[in-house]
């Protein structure tokens, strides 16, 4: 093991409540749709578009909307969304993330950021971590958003390693899959009915460790 590929939100820190307030205030003063509390899994680890595309088509308004004012209503929810969370501080680091950070550096593991987030590197330096990761990768620049496996290629590459001397860590069903289509060993964070497909499920980021991430990885290795 010489990678460590992270997912943000759900891994590093917890901003989804930020999101979905965010696209709630979006539903409800641009497209008059009130999103119940449930629609919030139907929006976890996917794009900015994607999750709009999805609330276009629950609500069943999808063809009045072309592509330009879908763009128009992403950067919207996108500027709510900034005031959201523009009050986040290291205090809003998940359990553990802070100490796994250091076990993995101090084994001179590589460190990459893998988020369909645009905002990542704000949200890295809000919470005094930006400095902490080798690379961090613009979502902007891969073809396909989770579950496919391209932005955890992507963020092996820009560590200059092999998808199969990374793990990666994620908390989502889709980013999983992505894990596993991209040839990484997966570590997943919550329910493990959900995230069957991962090589290993923890409860909480606070169960994160050097050890647990090696011996997962020689697990699957040798």
């Amino acid at each position: 093991m010489k990678g460590c590929v992270f997912d943000l939100d759900g891994v590093i820190t917890d901003t989804a409540k930020y999101h979905f307030a965010a696209w709630k205030k979006l539903a409800a003063d641009q497209l008059a749709l009130q999103l119940p509390a449930e629609f919030e899994t139907e929006l976890k680890g996917i794009s900015r578009i994607d999750s709009l595309i999805r609330i276009l088509n629950w609500g069943k308004i999808r063809e009045r909307y072309n592509e330009q004012q879908i763009a128009d209503l992403a950067v919207q929810k996108n500027d709510y969304y900034l005031s959201e969370i523009a009050n986040l501080t290291a205090g809003d680091i998940l359990p553990g993330i802070t100490t796994l950070i250091n076990q993995l550096q101090e084994h001179d593991i590589q460190l990459s950021l893998a988020s369909a987030s645009k905002n990542a590197p704000f949200i890295l330096k809000k919470l005094g971590l930006e400095k902490r990761f080798d690379a961090i990768v613009d979502p902007a620049k891969v073809a396909h958003g989770k579950p496919a496996p391209d932005i955890f290629l992507e963020g092996a590459a820009e560590i200059n390693l092999r998808p199969a001397e990374c793990v990666g860590i994620e908390d989502a069903v889709a980013g999983v899959q992505a894990i596993k289509a991209a040839g990484m060993t997966a570590i997943g964070v919550g329910n493990p009915q959900e995230l069957q497909q991962a090589d290993e499920v923890v409860a909480s980021t606070a169960e994160l460790s050097f050890v647990l991430l090696e011996s997962v990885w020689r697990r699957f290795n040798n």
